[in-house]
């Protein structure tokens, strides 16, 4: 028991940190969400980048497809993004349901992974 506490110990000890960019982090509530309108910013930053989104035309209710222009194929890459910049993995089921920049609010806000 002690000899496996020893290990894991010195896997975290000598386990190399990697420096990135400061990160604010705001908490939500005491279920370690994240709070809405921090998702809200953050979500409309990273739809408002992709190359072929109208930055003028995205908002909180905004459907990828009906009002961005987006096909599948995009809206694949805007749901690949988003877990990229929340640092979570979304199903192929629950990415089928993201089709609007409210599904990835919402889906995103009510995740405990989400960083």
């Amino acid at each position: 028991m002690f000899r496996l506490a020893a290990l894991s110990s010195l896997r975290s000890a000598f386990r190399p940190s990697f420096v990135q960019g400061m990160t604010v982090r705001r908490f939500g509530d005491a279920a370690g969400l994240l709070a809405k309108d921090e998702v809200t910013e953050r979500v409309l930053s990273v739809v408002k980048k992709f190359e072929k989104v109208d930055p003028a035309k995205v908002s909180a209710t905004a459907h990828f497809a009906n009002d961005l222009g987006l096909d599948s194929l995009d809206g694949v890459e805007v749901v690949m993004a988003l877990e990229d910049e929340f640092a979570l993995e979304i199903s192929d089921e629950d990415a089928e349901k993201i089709v609007s920049v409210a599904d990835a609010i919402k889906f995103i806000a009510a995740n405990p992974q989400a960083k």
